[in-house]
């Protein structure tokens, strides 16, 4: 059975997790550990006038006059117009979100601890409060950070043949759509444990991230270090989804405590936290109108876009990434060549804006998506007909888009085909028409997408963040009994990349799977890289990894030549064996001499021995695009505004597939997500800044018996720019379900003249969107 690339290999750590022996930060017990807890702020907006810590607790409660050799947190970007933010590890002179961390206190267990924050007494002086993202964009007085002169971090402007390709359209079609904020919800939060190895000189951090040597770099840069004495180890990661690819001021503050005592100190985020705190993502408003022909043939496209970026700005990614994502993205797969797109992204008394699976793009979708098939209704056609003469063709790849995107391969009509396919719509348009006994409405959706993945120097040094990705580094090694090691600065936190880095590098050099060990997370013992997002880790360490083992294979040949006594020219290297005229050695046979055997070795043997580390980059780094089609059948209760998912297709192409069950399982998980976005997940406020969301009975998620039956069916046009045509797929998933069941739910709703344009589509909603259209005496104009 092969091993390789496109083999469907059960994954190499399922095994320890399967059977409870993982190893994440919330396992580790050291001695002398005290626990952290932080006191958060019960209010939104104010100034703090006055702390007041338990008496006897100096060495056990901390706040920021205590850090003073700590800097903020600031992240900086060179993007015309765009505003810094000072994000204190604890909070300076005033808060500006529920939740923010003031004191922190320390003690043998957390229960100790948070017994101290409860004797803390803090004084504010309440300011006004800034909740929703446009009124905070045209506040005139209050304002979120003082020194600005507005509450917009960021305004984007882009435009690009919109006026001529828009003049005359015959169909325009306009709308509004929202999207609800949301929290990540992995199943591990935060989690940091740090202490002093005075062997070493070092300061040790365990952290839950998914970008070791990034925290290393920013923890080095806020405490004022150098990187050498900070060591960062990221264990066994229980989910990140882009929560965990900033540096964290619990981070920070828990370095600062290793550092300064010389002790293990660690801090878990508990649920509760996490939803307050960690409520930020997703949150976008969108005013479009559409330009297009008779036929539903898109011409221009106008957008006003509003994104809630919170109180802060994190860093490294900054919340301009966000901003820049949405503007870039919003044209989606389809091929239309007028574009005018002003985006605003606004400060609000909010946890900051961080980036979520998709980043942006599950907005976008969203929003694009859902004024095709408003367009196909205004010109009288099935929605998947106007959506496949609207998308990028086959032929015109490689493809440069109006907002200039290159795609660099695909065939996303096709993939539309298939889903329509795969669905039966024809059955499920003849159920419609039949109707359902139980009184229920029948509605199929489509929607398409595609997913810039491994975009690297060139995208992420136009947007001046302060840490850009270049090359990534595998370091790979022969042990003494012929296996292989792999060490890649990348790190897995759900993806399978001890599978698939260990596939690759068998596909190369044809060493057993079983025989080869995957090492990452660590930046004492890995190669640099800025880590897992964006979709980037199986074209990024996956092309460096096979690029060391190629540059093994000549040494391999060098050393059994010399061991048969034959010309290196009449050599190969197949499966783990070097196989001359006559004979055959094996690698194992190789790894012995240059380790166990010296004198055996060739005289001009290379110096760089049976280990080698290369670094890889695309050929054209502006990425590598994944697409899907997703379609959905749901049925719609009216008189309790319960909808079911009947029938879900997801019909994707992320290049050659590495392994067929790791795409299916990131493909299905993103899809739950989106779900959630879709029907269930909302972190809202108060007018007071009071998040209305601070436990699971409040913030739904999606379980089991609200996922369909998802089939997945795979089309592999590889990447002409990447090491074996593979692409990243790890954010898909979670970008058109949004799409594809607010479009479903809207054909269902067709006939009573309802269309939903807000997530979460909840029973709530759907019942007064319902209520509306049956006292409304004025249709839906699609064609002022």
């Amino acid at each position: 059975m092969t091993q390789g690339i496109g083999a469907r290999i059960q994954r190499k750590e399922d095994a320890r997790h399967l059977h409870g022996r993982g190893n994440f930060v919330s396992d580790m017990i050291l001695p002398g550990q005290s626990e952290v807890a932080f006191l958060r702020s019960p209010i939104a907006h104010g100034r703090i006038r006055r702390i007041v810590k338990p008496p006897g607790a100096e060495n056990q409660v901390f706040i920021r006059a205590d850090l003073g050799d700590v800097a903020a947190i600031v992240a900086p970007a060179t993007v015309p117009g765009y505003k810094l933010s000072e994000w204190h590890p604890l909070a300076h002179e005033k808060v500006r979100l529920v939740g923010e961390a003031i004191a922190m206190c320390v003690a043998p267990t957390r229960a100790e601890a948070e017994d101290l924050c409860e004797q803390i007494e803090v004084e504010f002086d309440e300011l006004p409060v800034l909740v929703d993202a446009q009124a905070a964009r045209m506040e005139s007085t209050v304002r979120v950070h003082e020194q600005w002169n507005d509450n917009v971090f960021l305004t984007l402007n882009y435009e690009s043949g919109f006026e001529a390709k828009a003049k005359g359209a015959p169909v325009v079609i306009r709308r509004e759509i929202a999207l609800a904020r949301q929290a990540m919800v992995p199943m591990e939060g935060k989690a940091v444990l740090a202490r002093w190895d005075d062997r070493t000189d070092q300061l040790l951090v365990y952290a839950s991230t998914q970008v070791p040597h990034i925290i290393r770099v920013g923890l080095a840069q806020f405490l004022g270090i150098d990187q050498g004495r900070v060591r960062v180890i990221s264990p066994d990661v229980g989910g990140g989804f882009g929560y965990k690819c900033i540096l964290q001021p619990e981070e920070l503050c828990v370095a600062w405590l290793a550092l300064k005592f010389r002790q293990p100190f660690r801090y878990v985020e508990d649920r509760r936290e996490h939803l307050v705190v960690g409520a930020n993502s997703r949150q976008h408003q969108y005013r479009l109108t559409a330009h297009a022909d008779e036929r539903g043939r898109l011409l221009a496209l106008d957008a006003d876009i509003t994104i809630d970026g919170g109180a802060y700005s994190a860093w490294p990614f900054t919340v301009a990434l966000e901003p820049g994502q949405a503007t870039g993205n919003l044209p989606g797969p389809y091929d239309f060549r007028g574009y005018r797109c002003r985006t605003h992204c606004v400060a609000t008394n909010k946890p900051g804006f961080l980036p979520y699976r998709g980043v942006a793009r599950t907005g976008v979708c969203f929003a694009l998506e859902l004024v095709i098939d408003a367009i196909a209704r205004a010109v009288g056609r099935e929605p998947w007909e106007v959506r496949h003469d609207n998308l990028v063709s086959a032929a015109d790849m490689p493809y440069d888009n109006v907002a200039r995107k290159h795609y660099d391969s695909g065939d996303y009509r096709k993939a539309l085909i298939l889903a329509r396919e795969k669905i039966g719509l024809d059955a499920w348009r003849e159920r419609q028409r039949r109707g359902e006994r139980d009184g229920r409405l029948i509605g199929v959706g489509f929607a398409s997408y595609c997913e810039q993945t491994a975009h690297g120097t060139s995208v992420f040094s136009g947007w001046g963040l302060p840490i850009i990705p270049g090359y990534d580094q595998a370091t790979v090694r022969v042990t003494p009994d012929g296996g292989l090691e792999v060490r890649a600065g990348v790190h897995s936190h759900g993806q399978g990349m001890e599978t698939t880095l260990a596939q690759i590098a068998h596909e190369v050099t044809g060493i057993e799977l079983a025989n080869i060990r995957v090492l990452l997370g660590d930046t004492g013992t890995t190669p640099y890289s800025t880590g897992t997002y964006a979709s980037r880790s199986i074209v990024m360490a996956g092309g460096a990894v096979a690029n060391a083992c190629k540059a093994l294979i000549p040494r391999f040949l060098a050393i059994g030549a010399h061991l048969m006594q034959a010309a290196v020219g009449t050599m190969k290297y197949e499966n783990g064996q070097i196989i001359g005229p006559r004979k055959s050695v094996s690698l194992r046979d190789v790894a012995e001499a240059w380790y166990l055997r010296p004198q055996e070795l060739p005289p001009d043997v290379d110096l760089g021995g049976l280990e080698a580390t290369v670094g890889f980059r695309p050929k054209r780094d502006t990425g590598a695009f994944s697409y899907a089609s997703h379609a959905a059948v749901v049925a719609v209760d009216i008189e309790v505004g319960a909808v079911e998912i009947l029938d879900y297709v997801i019909v994707e192409d992320c290049g050659t597939l590495v392994n067929p069950m790791v795409v299916e399982g990131q493909t299905l998980g993103g899809a739950a997500q989106g779900i959630g976005t879709a029907l269930y997940e909302e972190s809202p406020f108060d007018p007071n800044g009071q998040p209305l969301a601070s436990t699971l009975a409040d913030y739904l998620l999606p379980g089991p018996t609200e996922i369909p039956a998802i089939r997945i069916h795979h089309m592999q046009t590889p990447s002409p720019y990447t090491e074996f045509g593979i692409k990243g797929m790890g954010e898909g998933g979670a970008i058109a379900p949004p799409a594809v069941i607010f479009n479903a739910v809207n054909d269902a709703l067709r006939s009573l003249g309802v269309e939903l344009t807000e997530t979460p589509l909840t029973p709530r909603r759907l019942l007064e969107a319902i209520d509306r259209a049956k006292s409304s005496t004025q249709p839906r104009v699609e064609n002022p």
